[in-house]
């Protein structure tokens, strides 16, 4: 069941998203070379407690830490661990936060040092290809059209996108219906209506787009163990003919990273 959420409601959701927002922020600042990713996740749960939330991902199904941290040819649900970042590294960061009982839900891929040119572009076209996916998240339109938005725009370029594992409804629960693939048909799925909030959250491959689970039963890695990027974004459908309005934020990561962002 798909629940429309009042202007309160989504007022809190602003308020939790805000929030991830920030801890990637603050997360930002620490990565770099010779920073393991289990104290990545340490800083985030730390911030959230501070700022008033909740980790939303730890203990959700099992999971044991506060961030989904995804290394290389990791694609999600990475567990953070005492590998330590090194120069030419990618790291895919997912975060979730409960604020007055609304989630919050947001990704976004750092480069780590020096980064290979063709995994930039992977990145940038990942990037992009949520904005694009975003464009057609309007009421009237329907999950389909952001789908075909995000595949088509990737496709395009020659990255593959992951099909295992997709983006979301969002509010009390941290996943709710619908469903939201980055691949698909236009004019299918739910119809998007006023209220709706969903994470919309490519997971794009430079190789192919098989998928492996690792033995720890979460961690989705490439097959052929090329490089994945993952960018994501809560976002409220509006009012017909009006944009949808991104709950999240990347701007507290960006003045960060300054002239580096993606």
């Amino acid at each position: 069941m798909i629940y429309l959420k009042t202007d309160e409601e989504i007022a809190l959701m602003r308020e939790s998203n805000t929030l991830v927002g920030k801890t990637l922020g603050e997360v930002a600042r620490w990565i770099a070379p010779g920073i393991t990713t289990l104290r990545l996740d340490q800083i985030a749960e730390q911030y959230i407690r501070d700022n008033g939330g909740i980790p939303g991902f730890k203990g959700y199904g099992g999971f044991p830490f506060t961030l989904c941290i995804s290394v290389n040819e990791n694609i999600v649900h990475g567990f953070p661990s005492s590998y330590v970042l090194r120069d030419g590294d990618i790291v895919s960061i997912d975060c979730g936060a409960i604020v007055k009982g609304y989630n919050g839900d947001s990704a976004y891929t750092f480069p780590v040092g020096n980064v290979a040119p063709e995994v930039m572009a992977l990145l940038r076209t990942t990037k992009e290809s949520l904005y694009q996916g975003i464009e057609k998240a309007m009421a009237g339109n329907r999950i389909g059209d952001i789908s075909n938005a995000v595949q088509t725009y990737c496709e395009a370029r020659g990255y593959s996108v992951v099909r295992e594992f997709i983006g979301h409804g969002i509010g009390r629960k941290l996943h709710e219906d619908p469903e939201v693939p980055n691949y698909g048909r236009r004019g299918c799925g739910a119809l998007l209506k006023k209220g709706m909030c969903i994470a919309i959250e490519p997971m794009i491959n430079l190789g192919s787009r098989n998928v492996v689970i690792e033995r720890d039963g979460w961690t989705a890695r490439t097959r052929d163990r090329k490089p994945s990027a993952h960018y994501e974004h809560t976002v409220a459908i509006t009012q017909e003919g009006q944009p949808a309005e991104i709950l999240s934020s990347f701007d507290y990561i960006e003045e960060v990273l300054g002239e580096n962002s993606i």
